[in-house]
């Protein structure tokens, strides 16, 4: 397994600046997800014209891209279109930096809509993108995350989605923090088709100032209480060899610590659990 972070937890830095602060503090990857005040960096020129001056920069400095994250919703029809448009942009920059994995969310209005109805419009879609030229030169990785945490409902998209090219994303506090599951209970739904890997810990601890809405609050790694360290070892133990991503949130959440503390904190952290 190899370790990488988000740059959702530097959004005050230059690409530059986190290329190099990545390498120093051990990291081997980074998830792109925004620099500084651009979300989606398929639309900056160092992912576009740029982008084989972005690759040789981040390969010199010992590091990959562990993925990109987008903000495709593949169970929301009517953003068919849109979805697609992004997905092309997406491709491309990927292919040409390397990356395997483009991070999608499912989405949806379950308001008005059943998982189900849900599940088939995602099927719809991703067959839509996996049409695109390059699309299965990546794989697509929808995240536990909004209307998908849980482990019966994400089986709704896989039985549907029988693809290679699909898989997910198992952000381990999601499932344990808002789905209520055990590691085991969504490994056993979700775990041959992990692809990647979000982690963040976080403790109920409603009132703190830094609390959310359900009471709880980031905090580094290993020192919360969500069960990331039973969860990494259930996936070593069943041959995962990908990345294990830290996905600190700074650029939602501003008070939480600064990415030069906290990054070598998650490498310090994550090293031994890996092996």
């Amino acid at each position: 397994m190899k370790l990488s972070t988000t740059t959702l937890g530097c959004p005050e830095w230059s690409l530059d600046e986190i290329i190099t602060r990545c390498s120093e503090y051990g990291l081997q990857g980074i998830d792109f997800r925004g620099i500084r005040d651009v979300l989606d960096v398929t639309q900056l020129p160092e992912f576009t014209s740029e982008v084989g001056l972005t690759r040789r920069k981040i390969e010199d400095a010992g590091l990959g891209v562990s993925g990109i994250s987008s903000s495709i919703r593949v169970c929301v029809p009517e953003k068919l279109e849109e979805n697609l448009e992004e997905a092309r942009r997406t491709i491309a920059a990927a292919c040409a930096l390397g990356c395997q994995q483009v991070r999608v969310f499912g989405g949806g209005d379950s308001e008005n809509h059943s998982k189900e109805a849900l599940a088939d419009i995602g099927r719809e879609t991703v067959e839509h993108i996996l049409k695109l030229d390059g699309a299965r030169e990546v794989r697509w990785v929808f995240e536990t995350h909004d209307e998908w945490i849980r482990a019966a409902d994400c089986a709704l998209l896989l039985d549907r989605i029988d693809d290679p090219a699909f898989g997910v994303l198992w952000d381990m506090g999601h499932t344990a923090r808002v789905g209520g599951e055990t590691p085991a209970e969504t490994y056993a739904a979700v775990g041959p088709r992990t692809f990647y890997t979000h982690v963040k810990d976080a403790i109920h601890d409603m009132n703190h100032p830094q609390a959310m809405g359900d009471g709880w609050r980031y905090v580094a790694p290993g020192t919360g209480q969500l069960p990331l360290a039973d969860a990494i070892a259930l996936l070593k133990d069943n041959g995962y060899d990908g990345w294990i991503m830290f996905e600190h949130e700074k650029r939602w959440h501003p008070e939480l610590e600064d990415p030069a503390i906290i990054f070598p904190q998650f490498v310090g952290w994550a090293r031994p659990l890996i092996g």
